[in-house]
């Protein structure tokens, strides 16, 4: 089959991977409220947002397959930090300022993008860089975004 491929919904997991399970719960759990759904020995997975998954791996133990009843998931695993980020409004990023510092947590980087938005910057405890971005950004992530619509307004 050629020609257009067929459609995708977006993107349901983002991945990191971290040395310490047990900071890293403490910290997406703890500091940023994020659920968590899963916790296995290699793996925790939480609730980031409406069908978003992030998935905490423990580095170093998930680079072999894994056979499950229904198959087998192929290995993976990464060395160095990984960036992923968080969408916001821009109404929430001087709450995200005053919250992340009354944690302990430092901002590392702002950013104002050509196209209006602006995004904050912070290490999780393995020194992932992480960031908190308001729209507009991307050409998919702009003015419905801040009009309150979020992934309603833009499907």
């Amino acid at each position: 089959m050629t020609g257009t491929p067929p459609r995708l919904d977006g993107i349901l997991e983002t991945a990191v991977y971290v040395d310490d399970m047990e900071a890293a719960h403490g910290f997406y759990s703890g500091v940023l409220g994020l659920t968590r759904m899963v916790s296995g020995d290699r793996l925790y997975a939480y609730d980031a947002g409406p069908a978003q998954t992030l998935l905490v791996f423990h580095r170093g133990h998930t680079g072999e397959d894994v056979e499950t009843p229904g198959g087998v998931v192929p290995g993976h695993d990464t060395a160095g930090p990984s960036h992923f980020a968080f969408r916001t409004g821009r109404d929430a990023l001087d709450d995200w300022r005053m919250y992340l510092k009354a944690t302990g947590v430092d901002i590392i980087s702002e950013v104002d993008w050509p196209a209006g938005g602006h995004s904050l910057y912070f290490h999780d405890p393995d020194g992932n860089v992480l960031e908190i971005a308001a729209p507009p950004l991307w050409p998919n992530f702009g003015a419905q975004f801040e009009a309150g619509q979020g992934l309603a307004g833009a499907v």
